[in-house]
Order: structure tokens, then sequence, then C-alpha cells
């Protein structure tokens, strides 16, 4: 696992992915996620899960918030945060794993959190090794 993030920006992740967490729709499986992205810049972006009865339709967390980045105006994930319930980690799903990777650097921290505060912290090449990248189309 990485190193955490400085204390005053892992914090604000949090908040951010927790307020987030509690918008979401998710009226099926009734779990709600939130994800919260920090850019270079120290801007803060925020998605949480929303459904639809449509199951494929459905968006994630960490699509939502890297959504929102790009509608910045900004293309770099620093870190990032998600949070969920339960006593499992929840960690990004293998979709998100590579839309995160569009926009981070293999040693990019993915903090991982529950309601109680992070559970722990991964690189984004620990989650997605021998990943394929915008670079393999250059």
């Amino acid at each position: 696992m990485s190193k955490s993030a400085d204390p005053a920006a892992l914090a604000g992740l949090f908040d951010a992915a927790k307020a987030a967490q509690s918008r979401a729709y998710a009226p099926y499986s009734r779990f709600h996620v939130g994800a919260a992205i920090l850019t270079p810049s120290g801007a803060i972006y925020a998605g949480c899960n929303v459904e639809n009865a449509a199951y494929p339709q459905g968006a994630c967390a960490e699509a939502g918030a890297i959504g929102a980045m790009i509608a910045g105006g900004e293309r770099l994930i620093a870190e990032i945060l998600v949070i969920g319930d339960g006593d499992a980690l929840v960690t990004p799903c293998g979709g998100c794993r590579q839309r995160i990777r569009e926009f981070a650097a293999l040693d990019a921290p993915i903090h991982i959190a529950g309601p109680e505060g992070l559970r722990a912290t991964f690189t984004l090449d620990e989650l997605l090794p021998h990943s394929f990248g915008p670079e393999h189309l250059k």
C-alpha cells in the first residue's frame, strides 16, 4: 500500500466523498457509494453512484467524480477517495479502475474509506497492474 495523503487533503477528500455518498441514488441495491478526486490544483470533485432500473445504465461514483473534474476543466487526478458502507473494502470496479487510469499516474493514491474513516490506500498500479493507458496509443 502507498503512503497516505497529507492529512488536510485526505480530510477534504473524505468529507466531499461522504457528502456525495449521502446523495447517491441507489433504490435497487441500497448500496450508496461516494468518490472524491483531488487534482494538482487542489480542487476537489465529487460524485456518487446513480442507479437505473435498466441496471447497465447506472453510473459509478468514480465516473461521476471524473465527469465533474472534466467539466471543471481539469484533466489530472492526483488522488481519489472512495467510500462505501459495510465491512469489506469498497474499491473501484474494473471499469472505474480503467477510467481512473485515463487521468492518473500509476503511483496515484487511491484511498478506500468506510463510514469511520480511511481503511486502506493503494496505488493505481496496485489495483490495475500491467494496465493499458493513453501512452500506448502514441
